[in-house]
């Protein structure tokens, strides 16, 4: 079983970045596809950006490409996201989350969650 730790995060300015990292402890991290989304209050958890086991294919969300970047660490049992450029609208919780299988964009997919951490991106 995989249990998700989050750290990074807080206040930052527009145009400035941030990194977000999801520490994985389990023996089946390195095995799983990894995803992370986003929710404001009210609207339903927003898919960010996701990526495979072995690291070699990303996806991500249409108002994050070209900003953000999903990468991990299977070594170390760690994702991060990346997020350059960030915009008052990125504002949210983040969760990083550990795929079952599925549709990487759907959050039906992923098993396991972190505990959400805020990011707040001030105009």
């Amino acid at each position: 079983q995989v249990q998700l730790l989050q750290s990074g995060g807080g206040l930052v300015q527009a145009g400035g970045s941030l990194r977000l990292s999801c520490a994985a402890s389990g023996r089946t991290f390195s095995s799983r596809a990894m995803g992370w989304f986003r929710q404001v209050p009210g609207k339903e958890r927003e898919f960010v950006a996701a990526i495979i086991w072995s690291g070699g294919v990303t996806y991500y969300g249409d108002s994050v490409a070209g900003r953000f970047t999903i990468s991990r660490d299977n070594a170390k049992n760690t994702v991060y996201l990346q997020m350059n450029s960030l915009k008052p609208e990125d504002t949210a919780v983040y969760y990083c989350a550990a795929s079952q299988g599925g549709y990487y964009r759907q959050s039906t997919s992923y098993d396991t969650w972190g505990q959400g951490t805020q990011v707040t991106v001030s105009s």
